[in-house]
């Protein structure tokens, strides 16, 4: 298969990467906020909660769905994640001969406003609320600093000196790239976003409890009717379907890692009837909660700790 410009160098180096290191994908790396993921086969779809980053398909395809939209990304492209947001996502292309090599980095948002403040010619805010999830061409001087990031690897010792430098220029090449008004919009404290953003971090801090539209919207200083219409231009999904979704990865992070009993799990996030949790349960995870979590014990049966990112990672995917 053909690939884009200045991604044969990023294979290899992921090549190389993965080569050396034991265990099972998805792999940590000495650089913070940044793993490395192979995949020799497609997988089925996987739920997990993204944090703001960037997930680039460097070799193969996966998509993601947020809400109702899904988004397909392939060689040489990247999801660019701008707000912590829950998602599906799966494996569509990949084969031993040809594996799909996936570079995830979280995004760190004082660097972002420290390089769009330093811009001379900032994208404007004009325009309807912005979507918090897209994707981009990942070529040329991207796919150049995120070879940089993945050979940090090989000197540990110079990744807290190099790190933040090539994380500026990612930041400064977002920013200054066509979709750059759109980042700078989930960047910036003076963004029309920004205030549905920090009423998201409230419900987030808040998913266990009951929590109204207005309660959200009294936060980010807006009507309940434009507050709705801003998140779910957003997130792709109402404050309340959020929320849900929310309190239902964190019942299965709890039944699986801790090892909670479904009506445990049930109302610690919140819920009040152990039936409707079920019910909720089993339509977003195709199975009932006691089938689900026996299912996914095995599938991530030795995965290292700190890396089963593949069913409920806490972060880029």
């Amino acid at each position: 298969m053909a690939q884009f410009a200045g991604m044969q160098d990023l294979i290899a180096a992921i090549e190389r990467f993965v080569d050396r290191q034991s265990g099972v994908s998805p792999y940590a790396t000495p650089v913070e906020g940044m793993i490395v993921m192979r995949s020799d086969h497609p997988k089925p779809p996987g739920h997990l909660l993204f944090r703001p980053s960037l997930c680039v398909v460097a070799q193969g395809a996966k998509w993601a769905t947020f809400g109702g939209e899904r988004l397909e990304y392939r060689a040489g492209q990247a999801l660019v994640i701008g707000v912590e947001t829950p998602s599906i996502g799966r494996v569509v292309e990949a084969s031993p001969a040809e594996p799909c090599l996936v570079l995830a980095l979280e995004l760190d948002p004082a660097i972002m406003r420290s390089v769009a403040q330093d811009l001379p010619d900032l994208p404007g805010f004009a325009g309807e609320p912005t979507r918090g999830v897209h994707v981009t061409d990942f070529d040329g001087p991207l796919a150049a600093c995120a070879l940089r990031l993945v050979e940090l690897c090989d000197t540990p010792e110079a990744v807290p000196v190099l790190r933040p430098l090539i994380l500026r220029e990612i930041a400064y090449r977002l920013l200054t790239g066509p979709r750059g008004g759109e980042i700078a919009r989930l960047t910036l404290a003076g963004s029309p976003s920004r205030p549905v953003i920090e009423a998201l971090h409230w419900l987030r801090e808040r998913f266990r409890e009951t929590v109204r539209v207005e309660d959200m919207a009294a936060v980010a200083r807006m009507s309940a009717s434009a507050f709705h219409r801003h998140f779910k231009a957003l997130t792709a999904m109402s404050p309340l379907q959020y929320q849900k979704r929310l309190r239902l990865l964190e019942a299965r992070r709890l039944m699986v890692a801790r090892a909670f009993n479904v009506e445990t799990a049930c109302f610690e996030v919140g819920y009040e009837s152990p039936s409707q949790f079920s019910r909720d349960y089993s339509r977003l995870f195709g199975a009932a909660p006691k089938r689900d979590v026996a299912e996914l014990r095995v599938a991530l049966a030795g995965a290292r700790e700190n890396v089963v990112a593949s069913a409920f990672w806490d972060g880029p995917a």
